[in-house]
């Protein structure tokens, strides 16, 4: 008798099971429902004021959001006569984040101080689609960002040597592919307010003669029309507020010299990459530290004192921020002057010097005049820095690599969610008080705890409809675990984690963190789920979201997760609960 072999084949299922209220809410739909099977309208309002802190909670408000869950969870036909809410249903609410979200979404601060009092969404080489040195560069990262709700863009501008009058936006001294100026200007026109109707202000990099500089103008006026803000003098004494520059286009860069010519660049820009020196990188035409090796081109004298036509004075108008720096290192640029407003850059390095010696003075500075931040030149790959540390020292224009990925850009994207993601944040007070003898908030003074936040991590669910069912392992379902801390000051920064739980699709932690503050009004709360990955040593990505404590709404909700870019996944979301003591 001869021998043989038998493959059998199989499909392996992965078993999804529902997700069940945890107990927190079991007992709380208990003691609401006053112990029945249903919760009315009224119940749920006592519920909404005394445990989500929505004192303002009216009895319309609950009935609206009765009918609102009875509607996504039931068909209309089989609406029960009376409307109240099942446990499931109560559950379905918690876990909705359309419904429950963590945070509001419409804009509710005081938007009519002056805009130097606001930190603002800032983006940097706002056109590049990919890395710093050879990426192409369009005007679609320049939308994405705009739709995003970035109010900062930056152009670098430089002679198209194609054409006689031509412009071209690109990264200079790299092999970038360009793009033209006046698509750049029509995408910003056409995208300016599709997330918000704050002012977008552009940031001009400048390495144009005054002749291209006269055709900008014109381009920038034809363009924009009565969207563009003309200053009524040269150098605002201050600038106007977020509200009154509703729907406006404002110009920041240094004001050229008028009467002089540039100098021919040598070399083409394809063999000039070894002329440049990366250690920092942007705003060239305006005021890093002038004894640092990669000082930005703005602050390098790129003129003949020839004579010229004043061509560039109509250009000169159109600029409402004026950027540049005095001569005589960082305490003559840290100056402030009464009738003068004026933008400061430091690249990411030069503030991290600057803040060690002069911290307070930086502060200081803030409180009237803009800072703007910007990635050390070797940032090649479009990664970015710790956002932070401008923060805490006032600094409005913290700017970033937009078109990048990671913990830093997930910080900024938590900043903006912050007042009805409108790219318009307001300065804590503690930044912008000043007290006896010049007396400014020190962020590296040693402070009590001024506030304590409790977060409690129910569970999570959406992975099995947001991921395919092998993506985290072949074999078995995930083990998910989750990360939740604080990013702000150095004193309150931690990160903690939970346990990990296995083959669940649906995991249950129930595990509460508690967070000493001791400046919540600066305080992110970063919240990652990973799964477990044995063989890899490390977790496999499973989602995050950063989300501004000051606005944390108290009480249990749902928060939806987002990709390593910042896209919100259609369904992954976590049930979380917010205490402050």
């Amino acid at each position: 008798m001869g021998t043989y072999r038998m493959c059998v084949c199989f499909t392996r299922r992965f078993k999804v099971t529902e997700a069940e209220p945890p107990a927190d809410v079991k007992r709380t739909f208990k003691k609401y429902a006053e112990g029945g099977t249903h919760m009315t309208p009224e119940q749920l309002r006592r519920f909404l004021v005394e445990v989500q802190g929505e004192g303002g909670a009216s009895i319309s408000d609950a009935e609206r959001t009765v009918e609102q869950v009875l509607q996504k969870r039931h068909h209309m036909g089989k609406f029960p006569r009376k409307r109240t809410l099942t446990i499931d249903d109560f559950h379905h609410y918690l876990f909705s984040a359309e419904l429950n979200p963590p945070i509001g979404d419409k804009v509710y601060q005081d938007m009519t101080a002056p805009s130097s009092h606001y930190f603002i969404y800032t983006g940097h080489n706002s056109y590049l689609t990919g890395n710093q040195l050879n990426s192409d560069c369009s005007i679609l990262p320049i939308i994405n960002a705009l739709k995003r709700g970035v109010r900062v863009v930056e152009l670098d501008m430089w002679p198209n040597n194609d054409t006689k009058d031509g412009v071209h936006v690109y990264h200079g001294w790299t092999l970038t592919t360009p793009v033209e100026l006046i698509e750049c200007l029509k995408s910003i026109r056409e995208h300016a307010f599709s997330a918000s109707p704050y002012p977008v202000i552009i940031t001009l990099e400048d390495h144009l003669t005054p002749d291209l500089q006269a055709k900008v103008a014109q381009m920038i006026t034809q363009t924009f029309e009565d969207m563009l803000f003309h200053p009524e003098s040269e150098g605002l004494k201050v600038v106007p507020s977020p509200e009154e520059l509703m729907y406006r286009i404002i110009i920041s860069t240094k004001p050229p010299k008028e009467y002089l010519t540039a100098k021919s660049k040598k070399g083409n820009r394809d063999n000039s990459l070894k002329e440049k020196d990366f250690d920092e990188d942007d705003d060239h035409m305006s005021d890093s530290d002038s004894s640092e090796p990669d000082q930005d081109d703005e602050d390098k004298e790129e003129f003949d004192h020839e004579s010229h036509p004043p061509v560039a004075c109509t250009y000169k108008s159109l600029i409402a921020i004026h950027a540049g720096k005095p001569k005589g290192g960082l305490k003559e640029e840290l100056k402030v002057e009464a009738d003068k407003v004026r933008r400061l850059s430091l690249s990411e390095q030069a503030l991290e010097k600057a803040v060690l010696s002069h911290g307070m003075e930086v502060v200081r500075f803030t409180q009237r005049n803009f800072l703007r931040i910007y990635p050390k030149g070797t940032r090649f790959n479009s990664s970015n820095y710790n956002p932070l540390i401008g923060w805490a020292h006032g600094a409005q224009m913290v700017a970033f690599n937009m078109q990048g990925h990671g913990k830093h850009l997930w910080l900024m994207h938590g900043m903006f969610r912050s007042n009805g993601g409108c790219g318009y944040v307001k300065k804590p007070d503690l930044l912008m008080n000043m007290g006896p003898n010049s007396q400014v908030f020190d962020p590296k003074a040693n402070l009590e705890v001024k506030k304590t936040l409790k977060v409690k991590v129910y569970m999570g669910d959406g992975w099995n409809l947001d991921f395919s069912q092998t993506h985290f392992d072949k074999f078995s379902p995930p083990d998910f675990y989750t990360r939740v801390g604080i990013a702000g000051v150095p004193a309150d920064n931690i990160m903690k984690e939970t346990k990990k739980i296995e083959d669940d699709w649906t995991p249950v932690w129930d595990e509460e963190f508690t967070f000493p503050l001791t400046v919540p009004e600066l305080a992110l709360l970063r919240v990652e789920v990973y799964e477990y990955d044995m063989s890899a040593g490390k977790g496999d990505f499973g989602g995050q979201t950063c989300l501004p404590v000051w606005e944390l709404r108290r009480g249990i909700h749902a928060v939806p997760l987002f990709d390593r870019k910042g896209e919100k996944y259609n369904s992954v979301k976590l049930l979380l609960r917010f205490e402050f003591v």
